[in-house]
């Protein structure tokens, strides 16, 4: 890690910034920094307005700015970057059923969208850019795991061509964020006084993470990155069944299918992607597939503790994850996290 590496006296902005993710972002680098400025760039005017009259917001709004705009726009995103330092893109479309109903328009946001970011940064003087990825980005059979996959390729593949400019493009893939919007806990939450929770396969497990672990891990890579990594955190699993027990022990479950486009378990590394992945700690990191720097020079200075080429055969597969969330882990998770 790079210890002097610091946010201080740095302008960032940040992409998808009203979001839950940008927020919790936001907040969190107002408190452990002293920012020159944070820009939030978003389209939802409302949520802006809702954002700017917030504390702690509203009482750092000496270095705090607000752009209306679309990723999709790339000459608003070119002025909105002018000045700015370091650019965390968390904007996307990412509800995986609106995206195959409605497919070019996830194609505009996560994939032209992407592009647009790296042009802008390219154009006014970033420094790094760190772009938020999802674990439906890995083997993809799904339209939004498909952009995702084609997003992070973008990035990473910016290093190649960015020639003399300064500037490193490095992509962070999580799993399902506790508690987020249409995710499967908030919907059980909703549902566990009518005595019944749907489920769509007892098998079914996922990755977790919280908000802040999502947004410390951000931080983290933004220190270690040389350009061109992606990099994935060490996380739990949880098995849905125990989701059930930890929200509504008493209901009944019924069983109603796996959804078009949803996997019964989640992969944040395939087996080829391993091939090309070192093993740190508590993170990995997907090698670029064209050689941006030594790998073992990496391998060994990236972190306090030289990593590993991980073995041919290994995936890092929700349904074989080393460590699951108990239910009563999950109990504690849900009532501090979701405020319940």
């Amino acid at each position: 890690m790079n210890s002097s590496f610091s946010l201080d006296g740095k302008s960032v902005l940040i992409t998808g910034g009203t979001g839950s993710f940008g927020q919790r972002f936001v907040r969190t680098v107002l408190s452990r920094y002293s920012l020159k400025r944070i820009a939030i760039y978003s389209r939802d005017e409302l949520k802006q307005f809702d954002m700017q009259n917030a504390e702690p917001f509203r009482s750092r709004q000496d270095v705090m700015r607000f752009f209306i705009g679309d990723v999709r726009d790339a000459a608003r995103l070119r002025k909105a970057m002018e000045g700015i330092d370091i650019v965390i893109h968390a904007a996307a479309l990412k509800q995986v059923t609106a995206a195959e109903y409605n497919p070019f328009e996830a194609v505009k946001t996560n994939i032209l969208g992407a592009e647009n970011v790296i042009n802008g940064a390219m154009a006014t003087g970033v420094t790094h850019v760190v772009a938020l990825s999802t674990d439906k980005a890995a083997a993809p059979i799904n339209l939004y795991g498909a952009t995702k996959l084609a997003s992070d390729k973008l990035f990473v593949a910016a290093n190649n061509h960015k020639g003399e400019r300064d500037v490193r493009f490095a992509a962070v893939r999580y799993g399902n964020v506790m508690g987020s919007r249409g995710s499967v806990i908030p919907f059980f939450l909703e549902r566990r006084g009518l005595g019944v929770l749907p489920i769509t396969d007892p098998r079914m497990t996922r990755f977790n993470i919280t908000l802040q672990e999502g947004v410390d891990f951000v931080l983290t890579c933004l220190g270690r990155m040389w350009g061109g990594e992606l990099f994935v955190p060490r996380i739990p699993s949880y098995r849905i069944l125990d989701v059930a027990t930890a929200i509504a022990p008493d209901s009944r479950l019924e069983t109603v299918g796996i959804r078009p486009g949803e996997k019964l378990h989640e992969e944040m590394i395939t087996t080829t992607d391993a091939m090309g992945t070192i093993e740190f700690d508590n993170y990995f990191v997907i090698l670029p597939s064209m050689a941006l720097w030594d790998v073992d020079r990496f391998r060994r200075e990236s972190h306090r503790l030289p990593g590993k080429l991980l073995e041919y055969g290994f995936s890092y597969n929700s349904g074989t994850n080393e460590r699951f969330l108990t239910v009563e882990e999950l109990k504690h998770l849900i009532a501090t996290e979701i405020n319940v």
